[in-house]
């Protein structure tokens, strides 16, 4: 597990994010750190498989969103990461803007019509290993800008997919599956997470598909 890599780089992502220039106005949104297939491929395959889920989970366990950088917290950081000409006041709620949902191809213009994704769900997290952790790698997990693990989606589609993993729930784009498999692979392997062998043969499939 590489939590003292993930805090170490939070602030660099936060630097990178502020200084990075404006997307073209359809761009897909881009988490930092997805992996190659090939990568991703070596990635699953070194997971390990568990038959029985960690119990005792409670979303209050994971501490998010914190403070990144001023007024900024870990979701308005991803609005404006992932957004086009992103608008935001004194308080760093964004104001005004354009955010492509690569999960369903929609187009927002209002912040409040999207989610930050946590791509591999707290609660699955914690079913895979995170329930072993200290509170400080949790809330680092929760608001992790430096691995593929937080996108800005639609609200509703984030909302389908609650905390089920690939084998219950894909992005309803078939075009998404392959990036999204590496990203949750990418975090899982990062993460030292475990998979169910029903997930590992659903993220096999979307593998292929790239």
């Amino acid at each position: 597990m590489h939590f003292s890599t993930v805090t170490a780089f939070l602030a660099a992502a936060v630097l990178a994010v502020e200084a990075a220039p404006a997307a073209s106005p359809l761009a897909m949104p881009t988490p930092p750190n997805i992996p190659s297939l090939s990568v991703a491929t070596t990635r699953l395959a070194a997971l390990t498989v568990r038959t029985t889920d960690a119990t005792g989970y409670d979303r209050d366990l994971f501490n998010h969103w914190i403070t990144i950088s001023g007024s900024c917290n870990t979701r308005e950081t991803v609005l404006k990461r992932d957004g086009t000409n992103v608008v935001v006041d004194s308080a760093c709620a964004s104001t005004s803007g354009s955010w492509f949902s690569p999960y369903d191809g929609a187009t927002w213009t209002l912040a409040a019509d999207l989610d930050i994704d946590h791509v591999v769900p707290l609660s699955d997290a914690w079913k895979s290993g995170a329930g072993t952790w200290t509170s400080a790698q949790r809330q680092a997990f929760a608001n992790d800008l430096v691995n593929p693990q937080l996108i800005a989606v639609t609200d509703n589609v984030n909302q389908a997919k609650g905390d089920k993993s690939p084998d219950a729930w894909k992005p309803p784009l078939t075009s998404y599956y392959c990036t999204y498999a590496k990203m949750w692979i990418s975090v899982k392997y990062v993460y030292s997470l475990s998979v169910k062998q029903a997930e590992k043969t659903a993220l096999t499939d979307m593998l292929a598909t790239c």
